[in-house]
């Protein structure tokens, strides 16, 4: 995990991490858990899920069922306040993007999908989370970082209907951030292209051709993503919301997806 995930105490901390079976929301549970934390991981399938929760040592647990489903939400919020007692971070890491290519041909149906995940679950993830009296998450001075993307920044070829969902959760960040504080802290990562599952079609092949476009020259990983959402989970971000930190080993300071 690193020599970050050794300095930063998450002891004592419960979290909840959607979409975190492999990739980024996997890492990211993982970095949370070698620091310390209780954490509660959920996706859609149950077999990966499942493979996932044994990589995170006791303590953890996991809840298969879609992001975008309340009787998923109720159940997962119910077992972490049944298990641990309380939440202290709620990472939205869920997301989806069944649609490639221009607008002008997007499938309406596939929009309408993609934003009930990325968006409207973000927000409901968050309400429920601030609604259960049991969680106690606001009385805690809890903290939720979601996942936007470096596509909803700038326009990004073939991916604008994501790109567009990503834009949404950068300021959805922004305007809870303002209406939560100074209870909750409320921020968000937008990372460039993860050498993950969910990104390969942007990569694979020609890894070397697109890692050329960026000054660190390199893709990102799912640790360097996890790092920073751990940075603004822990307390040494505790001055620090409604940020959406870009994540993009400088690609647009070189003018890239322009």
């Amino acid at each position: 995990m690193g020599e970050e995930a050794a300095t930063r105490s998450f002891t004592g901390k419960t979290a909840i991490v959607t979409g975190a079976s492999r990739g980024i929301g996997l890492a990211i549970a993982q970095r949370l858990a070698a620091g310390g934390a209780r954490v509660c991981i959920t996706a859609r399938h149950p077999e990966p899920l499942e493979g996932a929760l044994a990589s995170l040592g006791p303590g953890s647990l996991a809840l298969a069922g879609h992001a975008d489903d309340p009787s998923h939400r109720a159940e997962v919020l119910d077992a972490v306040v049944r298990e641990f007692g309380g939440l202290d971070i709620l990472v939205n890491n869920a997301g989806i993007n069944p649609a490639y290519g221009p607008l002008e041909t997007v499938d309406l149906a596939a929009a309408r999908k993609i934003f009930d995940v990325n968006v409207l679950a973000t927000l409901a993830w968050t309400q429920a989370v601030l609604a259960h009296a049991g969680l106690g998450f606001r009385a805690r001075r809890g903290t939720v970082v979601n996942l936007s993307s470096i596509s909803g920044e700038v326009p990004a070829p073939g991916i604008g209907l994501y790109g567009i969902s990503k834009a949404a959760v950068a300021h959805l960040t922004r305007t809870l951030a303002v209406e939560l504080a100074p209870e909750i802290r409320v921020n968000a990562v937008a990372p460039a292209v993860v050498k993950t599952q969910f990104a390969r079609a942007l990569y694979e092949g020609r890894e070397a051709e697109v890692a050329a476009a960026y000054p660190l020259q390199r893709l990102g990983t799912p640790d360097d993503v996890a790092a920073a959402v751990c940075f603004l989970a822990s307390a040494d971000a505790s001055w620090v919301t409604g940020q959406v930190l870009v994540l993009d080993g400088g690609l647009l300071n070189a003018g890239g997806l322009g």
